[in-house]
């Protein structure tokens, strides 16, 4: 399974690719896309919009993986933010592919194993997960954290939503945020 991360971010939009095969990876590609401050917004996103296409024809994922944001202090920042993540989300959708929801929490948690870790443990766990010879940028490093935490979470969400449609079919039971349910 190929999967593409993405990172949004409005002037600085992380993407990466890995292949997984069970537990093993393999790093594919990865980088960020620096948006021009100058440019107005619509005009930012629209090379995001760009850019994630020609990766997303470029690389062939099988899916893809997104950051979920976050509400911070400040809600122009979050609506901006959520703009560049919609403009992502467009690409995806453009492109026909899957795409899988995480919090910065989870993916952490997924690849350091806590969800309160440092940029720099999220870039060296990477490094070493990957077999990198450097550690990626901040950027790359939480785009590929985030197909890294699809690549392990992926395939039992999947056999969840299967154990889920057979119990629904069923009459037994449903699951519930991840879990089973009476």
């Amino acid at each position: 399974m190929r999967v593409l991360g993405i990172d949004p971010g409005l002037r600085r939009t992380g993407f990466g690719v890995i292949d997984a095969d069970g537990p093993r990876l393999r790093y594919v590609a990865s980088g960020t896309i620096v948006v021009p401050p100058a440019l107005t917004l619509s005009e930012r996103l629209k090379v995001i919009l760009d850019n994630l296409r020609q990766v997303a024809r470029d690389t062939q994922p099988d899916v893809a993986a997104l950051e979920i944001i976050f509400l911070n202090t400040n809600p122009a920042s979050t609506l901006l933010l959520g703009q560049a993540r919609g403009a992502a989300l467009c690409a995806l959708a453009d492109s026909s592919l899957a795409v899988h929801e995480y919090t910065a929490l989870q993916i952490k948690k997924a690849v350091v194993g806590t969800g309160r870790a440092a940029k720099e443990q999220v870039q060296m766990m990477v490094q070493h997960l990957l077999a990198l010879d450097g550690a990626p940028s901040p950027d790359s490093a939480d785009a590929l954290a985030c197909a890294i935490c699809h690549a392990h979470a992926g395939p039992m969400q999947e056999k969840l939503e299967r154990l889920g449609t057979t119990l629904r079919m069923s009459g037994k039971t449903r699951i519930r945020n991840g879990r089973l349910v009476g």
